[in-house]
């Protein structure tokens, strides 16, 4: 692991920044950067910003595929769109079902003879 100067740091961002945004959506899993565990909680700040910044970012454990770290606008992107809570009666209304008569008369009891 190389350390870079604070000019170098400087300048990569800038590099990053210019760049086309990320396209979560062409991505194989493979091509993104890899983090090994211990390196991604010693540096989790950084691995945030490149999430944000950058991309997904992935991270091994046992050198094994574990988990990635995406930005929130990413993952707003990939989940589907949200969509109003309703009630079960009001669901069921606007299908199919709505149409059919599912009124009964009041039951009274029966009759028992003791």
């Amino acid at each position: 692991m190389t350390r870079m100067s604070a000019a170098g740091k400087a300048k990569g961002l800038r590099e990053e920044r210019t760049q086309a945004r990320f396209s979560i959506e062409r991505t194989a899993i493979g091509t993104l950067r890899a983090w090994k565990l211990e390196e991604a909680k010693a540096r989790f700040s950084e691995v945030v910003r490149r999430a944000r910044e950058q991309g997904p970012q992935r991270i091994t454990y046992r050198g094994k595929d574990a988990v990635v770290v995406i930005a929130v606008d990413d993952l707003k992107r990939l989940l589907p769109a949200e969509r109003p809570r309703q009630s079960v009666f009001d669901f069921l209304q606007e299908t199919a079902l709505g149409e059919i008569d599912v009124r009964r008369e009041p039951d009274r009891g029966r009759d028992v003879v003791v």
